[in-house]
């Protein structure tokens, strides 16, 4: 079974210039949809849980819905994520759970909102560190605050990235990846207008810090037909903007090697379970709205393993162990 330290994944993408995406999940039609897409199109792929949906699910289902999609597709080079971890117990779970990856959100409070300060960020996420590379497990940190809403988490102010801060940050928590805030938003209703990210900021961590893995949250497209589908058949998302896909790869092209998607899959889901609704009225198997839903995910995702640039590159190399990442975080 192919399922690979995430560090292996976004280190590999940083030599070629791509980005991977990291999708989230909640039930067994988002995964399947999610790995459908990643064969067709030959992705390294990242799957992300929150600790939402791991609640949702109640750990072990989510779990074993995971590592199906692994089981299933041997071939697949395959990242199980913890997204917004917000404390150490968050990560042992997680790495418990078999989980290649985590990420410590150390830039806000246990209340979802209050920025934590530098020190304390740095503190929480070199804790994590220790922790988690013991298990050859890669960690995501998070430096700055975004807008918008995610689950419970909602920054009471944003605070864009300082790249000296990110250089000094990486040198003392030893993360393997940065979460940055450049302008992106949480949620459907990031912008009010086509938004002016930060890309100057990621240029120059980059070039600080130029073999780091930068990540970019709140980076779901809100693409327009999803919204109009959605709006089509009952839905009320007026007004509802993201992050343009040509954003994204600028930011690609300046470093950014991890890209969190979770919005979009909503939006399709959401679109074809309601089209069903209109439609067909008399339908009530749930596999007659939750196949159509499946089937969205794939045609969305797909799209975005192509416009990340990550298609193709699955057979780019070797897979490594997480025992091999331990060694080498020993050494």
């Amino acid at each position: 079974m192919a399922m690979v330290p995430m560090k292996q994944m976004l280190d590999e993408a940083g030599k070629k210039g791509y980005g991977v995406g990291a999708y989230n999940v909640n039930n067994m039609e988002q995964i399947q949809g999610i790995v459908k897409a990643a064969r067709e199109t030959g992705s390294p792929v990242i799957i992300q849980a929150s600790r939402g949906a791991l609640k949702y699910t109640n750990l072990v289902y989510l779990k074993h819905l995971m590592m199906a999609a692994v089981e299933d597709n041997p071939d697949l080079k395959i990242a199980l994520h913890l997204d917004h971890g917000d404390k150490l117990e968050s990560v042992k779970t997680a790495i418990s759970l078999g989980f290649t990856s985590v990420m410590i959100d150390g830039s806000l409070k246990e209340d979802g909102k209050t920025p934590r300060t530098f020190e304390d960020n740095a503190e929480i996420t070199r804790s994590v560190v220790e922790y988690a590379h013991q298990y050859g497990v890669t960690v995501e940190g998070e430096l700055g605050t975004l807008g918008g809403i995610e689950e419970h988490i909602q920054a009471s102010v944003v605070l864009l990235t300082d790249p000296k801060e990110a250089q000094k940050f990486v040198e003392y928590t030893g993360v393997d990846a940065l979460a940055v805030a450049i302008g992106t938003s949480h949620g459907a209703y990031k912008f009010k207008a086509t938004p002016t990210l930060a890309l100057n900021i990621v240029d120059e961590i980059h070039k600080l810090v130029p073999g780091l893995a930068l990540v970019m949250h709140g980076a779901s497209s809100v693409p327009q037909e999803l919204i109009a589908k959605v709006n089509k058949y009952g839905g009320k998302l007026p007004g509802a903007m993201g992050v343009p896909i040509s954003s994204i790869q600028e930011a690609i092209k300046f470093g950014v090697r991890k890209i969190n998607v979770d919005t979009d899959s909503r939006l399709a889901m959401t679109g074809a379970i309601r089209e069903v609704f209109a439609i067909k009225p008399d339908k009530f198997d749930p596999r007659d709205y939750l196949g159509p839903a499946r089937e969205a995910v794939y045609e969305l995702i797909k799209t975005k393993m192509i416009d990340f640039g990550t298609a193709g590159h699955n057979d780019d190399y070797s897979p490594i162990t997480l025992e091999d990442t331990k060694r080498a975080y020993a050494r």
